[in-house]
Parts: C-alpha cells; sequence; structure tokens
C-alpha cells in the first residue's frame, strides 16, 4: 500500500521497524548521540518525521537518559506530530520538562490541550507546580485532576503531597497522605510525607510519622533516613541519632552518601564533631562535596576554625571544587578564628579561582569577620560599599559587633537602618539595650523599654530542648508543667546560691521589662537554658554531657551563669542557640565572649 507521495505505508517502512528496535535495545543504556544517530538515520530512511510510533519511542528513549533530557530537542520532536500527539507522547514530554531547568514549558504545553489528560498526566504537571512553589498552578491541577477521577490514584497523591511539603504547606499535605489508603501507600508516599515535614521544621512530626511507618512495617531507604536524621539534627536528639545510626548500619544503608551527609549534619548540629569526623572518615570514596562541606560548616559553627580551613585545603588539594556553601564556611571559620587577612584572601580566591560571586550571605560572614575582630569602622564601611543591597541580617551583625565593643554611635545607625528593614525584631531591642547598658546610658534603656511596650514588641518566647535517656523535655521560661517542677526548682535554688558564692551577679540589663531589680533577677534565673539546665543536671549522671537546643540567642547573663555552672558542677555543656554553638567547660566557652 503506497501513501499519497507514492512511499511505503509508515507503519510497515523497514527502517521505522529497525529504529525502533534500536531505541529499545539502547534502553538499557541511553545516550543523546545514540538517540540522534537513530533519528537522524530514520529521516534519511524516507521515515516521515512526522510518525507517531518513531516520535513515541524515540521521547522515552530522551526521557530515560539519566542527566538532564534535552528539553528543546523533545518539543521538536513532539511538534512534529502535532495537532494530534497520543497521550503518551505528550506525557512523555511533561516530564522531561518537569525535570528541566524550564519546568514551566509542562503548564504551557498541558494549557494548549494537545491530548486528552490520563493517568500518567498529572504527577509530572504537579512536579512542576513544585519546582516553581506556584501553588496556585498546583492547586488548579489538583482540582483539575479531582473533576477528571485522577486525584484518587496513589502516584497523583504522593505528588499533591510533595507539592503541599514543597510550597510549606505541611498540614495540606499530611491531610493527602491521610487520604491514602494505608495497604495503597508506597516508598514515595512515607518518604514524601517526611520530607516534607523535615523541610518545613517540624521535627517531631518526622518521627511520628516515621514511627508510624515503622509500625506497619514498611522498610524505610535512605531518602527516609536523610529525613529522620535531619529531624534528629533539628531538635538535637543526639541519642536517637545514634540510636538511627546502629539501625541503618545493621540495614546496610551507611554507603548511601546522602546518608553519610546526614549524618555529619547530625553529629555537628549536636556538637559531637569527632562523631562527626569519623562519619567522614568512614564514607571513603563515597565522599561528595556535599560530604566536605557539611564537615568544614560543622566545624565552623562549633569553633574549631583552624580545623575546618585545614580541611578546606585537604579538599583542595583533591581537586574538589568548592561550593557558595562551602565558602560560607570557611569564611565562618576565618571569624570565628579572628583570621581577618585570611578572610579576605579566602573570599579573593572565591571570586577568581571559582568563579563563584559573591552573595549576601558571604558579605555578611566579612561583616562579621571585621567586626568580630574589634574592626567596627571597617564593617561599617564594608557595608555602605558592599555590591548588594545590605539586609536585615548584615546590619544585626554589625549591632551586635558595636555591643560587644561598646560602639555607641555606630550601634545607633545600624539600629536605624534594622528599623526601617525588620520593624519590630525583639533580638534588635535586645543588642541596643545591652548596648546602652554597656555604656552607662541607662536613661536610654528605660526609653528603649517603654518603646517597646508602646509599639507592641514582645520577645519571642523562648524554649530549650535537652535530650535525657532518649527522651527529648522542652522548657519554657518559667515553666511549671514539669511533673518534677519542685525538684527542678530546688535544684535551680541551689545552682543560684553556689553561682553566688562564685561572685555572680545577674545582670539584669537583659531584662526588658518595666518591673523590680529582684523580679528581673527571679526572671534570669527562670530562662528555660537553665531549667533545662537544672533538670540535666538532677536526672544524667556526674559527668556526663549535657546538650541544649535553644531557639533564640542566648542572652549574656545566661552566658555568664553557665559558663560558671560548667565550672562549680564539673560538666562539659553544650547550647546550640539560634546563631552558633557554645560549648562550655572549666568556666570558659568557646565563642571567646563573643557571639
Amino acid at each position: 500500500m503506497l501513501d499519497a507521495a507514492g512511499d511505503r505505508t509508515p507503519t510497515t517502512h523497514p527502517a521505522l521497524r529497525h529504529c525502533v528496535a534500536l531505541l529499545r535495545l539502547h534502553l538499557a543504556s541511553p545516550s543523546l548521540a545514540a538517540a540522534r544517530q537513530i533519528h537522524g538515520h530514520a529521516l534519511r530512511a524516507g521515515v516521515p518525521p512526522s510518525h507517531p510510533l518513531l516520535a513515541k519511542h524515540l521521547l522515552f528513549h530522551l526521557a530515560a537518559l539519566r542527566r538532564a533530557p534535552p528539553l528543546r530537542y523533545a518539543v521538536a520532536v513532539l511538534t512534529r506530530i502535532l495537532p494530534d500527539p497520543d497521550p503518551f507522547s505528550l506525557n512523555t514530554v511533561l516530564r522531561i520538562a518537569a525535570s528541566s531547568a524550564r519546568p514551566r514549558v509542562a503548564l504551557a504545553l498541558h494549557a494548549r490541550r494537545l491530548a486528552p489528560p490520563d493517568t500518567h498526566t498529572y504527577p509530572p504537571l504537579l512536579q512542576a507546580c513544585a519546582r516553581l512553589l506556584s501553588l496556585r498552578d498546583g492547586e488548579r491541577i489538583h482540582a483539575e485532576a479531582a473533576k477528571n477521577g485522577f486525584a484518587t490514584l496513589v502516584f497523583v497523591k504522593n505528588s499533591l503531597v510533595h507539592l503541599y511539603g514543597a510550597c510549606g504547606l505541611f498540614e495540606s499535605a499530611h491531610r493527602v497522605f491521610d487520604e491514602i489508603p494505608i495497604p495503597e501507600r508506597n516508598l514515595v508516599s512515607w518518604n514524601s510525607v517526611l520530607n516534607g515535614f523535615a523541610a518545613n521544621g517540624r521535627p517531631n512530626e518526622v518521627l511520628t510519622v516515621f514511627r508510624e511507618m515503622m509500625d506497619v512495617e514498611f522498610a524505610p531507604d535512605g531518602f527516609t533516613m536523610v529525613s529522620v536524621l535531619t529531624a534528629c539534627a533539628e531538635i538535637g536528639a543526639l541519642a536517637l541519632g545514634r540510636r538511627v545510626h546502629v539501625y541503618l548500619a545493621k540495614v546496610g544503608l551507611v554507603g548511601n552518601s546522602h546518608v553519610g551527609n546526614a549524618l555529619i549534619d547530625l553529629y555537628a548540629k549536636c556538637g559531637g564533631v569527632d562523631d562527626a569526623r569519623r562519619v567522614f572518615e568512614e564514607m571513603g570514596t563515597g565522599r561528595t562535596v556535599v560530604s566536605w562541606t557539611s564537615l568544614i560548616v560543622g566545624l565552623a559553627v562549633n569553633d574549631f576554625g583552624k580545623e575546618a580551613l585545614k580541611l578546606f585545603s585537604v579538599m583542595e588539594r583533591e581537586k574538589l571544587v568548592p561550593t557558595e556553601i562551602t565558602m560560607v564556611g570557611v569564611l565562618n571559620a576565618c571569624s570565628h578564628c579572628w583570621l581577618v587577612d585570611d578572610g579576605f584572601m579566602y573570599f579573593d580566591r572565591m571570586k577568581e579561582e571559582y568563579g563563584i560571586t559573591p552573595r549576601i550571605e558571604h558579605l555578611g560572614c566579612m561583616v562579621d569577620l571585621l567586626g568580630r575582630a574589634g574592626k567596627v569602622e571597617e564593617a561599617y564601611d564594608y557595608i555602605v560599599t558592599m555590591p548588594l543591597e545590605p539586609n536585615a541580617v548584615v546590619w544585626r551583625t554589625l549591632l551586635g559587633a558595636c555591643t560587644m565593643h561598646k560602639k555607641l554611635e555606630l550601634g545607633e545607625a545600624a539600629w536605624s537602618r534594622l528599623i526601617e528593614l525588620d520593624p519590630g525584631h525583639s533580638g534588635d531591642y535586645v543588642l541596643l539595650s545591652n548596648l546602652y547598658a554597656a555604656v552607662g546610658r541607662w536613661a536610654d534603656v528605660h526609653v528603649l523599654r517603654k518603646t517597646m511596650v508602646k509599639d507592641g514588641v514582645r520577645k519571642n518566647p523562648g524554649h530549650s530542648l535537652v535530650e535525657l535517656r532518649n527522651s527529648v523535655y522542652e522548657f519554657v521560661m518559667g515553666d511549671r508543667s514539669h511533673p518534677e517542677s519542685e525538684q527542678i526548682y530546688k535544684m535551680l535554688a541551689e545552682i543560684a546560691e553556689r553561682l553566688r558564692r562564685e561572685g555572680y551577679i545577674p545582670r539584669t540589663s537583659n531584662v526588658l521589662a518595666d518591673i523590680e531589680e529582684e523580679e528581673k533577677e527571679t526572671a534570669l534565673n527562670y530562662h528555660s537554658e537553665r531549667l533545662a539546665i537544672a533538670f540535666a543536671l538532677l536526672k544524667s549522671l556526674p559527668g556526663t554531657p549535657i546538650r541544649i537546643v535553644k531557639n533564640l540567642r542566648v542572652c549574656g547573663d545566661c552566658h555568664t551563669a553557665i559558663k560558671l555552672i560548667s565550672k562549680v558542677y564539673d560538666r562539659e555543656i553544650i547550647v546550640r542557640d539560634r546563631s552558633r554553638f557554645h560549648h562550655f567547660s572549666e568556666g570558659s566557652c568557646s565563642c571567646k565572649d563573643y557571639w
């Protein structure tokens, strides 16, 4: 049978059957070069470029490429079979577009209604919405899928869980997950909801869902365990993290590089630097740039700056290229070691040798580097001449340096910018109040406190977490909800008495409230980290390190008190606050009293 042009009917063209067989054969090890070669051979042999069978197998081959399937090529192949592409070919291009650098192409193609949607249409569209963080488009696709009867499919629901989690709606993600019947849930279902909670800073929910997963005896994989380790790191649950580590070794997942990186992050964020180093060494050839970066950053924030810089030198000798995050860790290490000249050297090398354009995070590190070293005027000059518009974090860094080094004029200049960029941030009021107190401007301290009350600015409620015997306990200021509160407060009274004998005098300027001095002393004594420490002293064996995670910056008075507690009770106390780690031991802190 001949078509209008006198050629063989495309479905019986021998070159077509041969090329389709070749495309199938190469699926085991797909390559773009092979796809182009086979495609070219088919066209030269007279197979029409609009033949749907050729397009179908060619697109399937392109989608199977392990690295960045060529979107432009895929769309060009699809356009040859317009206006009536089969749903399979269209869905394949949607998949390629959704995972590409231009996910919006998937939504644009879907909007043209080139083929009726089927069971495989909606997952790539929802993936594209998640990549774009476009909640409006995602909700529209969700409604359309429900209207067409596809929203009940497990792989569509998995995509919805991922979308809502990526867009920050973790409750919506969990609601969709709950709609999936337990027998129908697969590993993607569990991992999607776990990742949604982990990415949105909901560690308790991660651990709750993980327990549910283990209760139904569903075997986790590396991605599952990364979410669990992230949750343990978030709440400082070192003992639980160690148990997870043992489980990982038992099921053979410690060789997974993602898991290894998460373990490094866990130990570093719990102050277990030696454990982080050990995991890094055990990874051997499985180490990636992320592994090196995780340990460098972990060493830097734990005040092992010189060790971080040594590790970076080894990384460079291994011919590994640092990332933007690596360089943040390197610059932080220089800052914590007060290595100003080295910091500027690394900053220049970052630009010149590695082609990394400085971001606001890198510039903020330079401000911190100068301010920490007492070069506050130079830090101010650096801010006003930096190539990017300084944000509130940069100005807050300067205000902290001014407070530390008693630079009132520059501190007030930083404050004036902060009330424009981030008005009502209670931490800024604390820093400025401490600065006024440090230079003896008590009238201004009082005025600032009245301004806080007038403007309705309240300090964020602080909470502290402490882990004991595989359980995590949370305390808030003045908390009496714990069943052993009476003993905890007796311990606090004992601690206060022993500290007074050591010469401790409460710094009541840290209390931004219009109350009597005696009440201020009491308020300081009941800060959440002190309650957590008192509980740990009561319940842990002598000599055992105490690890605290606090959601706010440690105040100056608590910092002084904890230094003395570490000396009086001969305990190492590790506190992770909002900005850094403090390793208290024998009456001193690793931060050298600047944080």
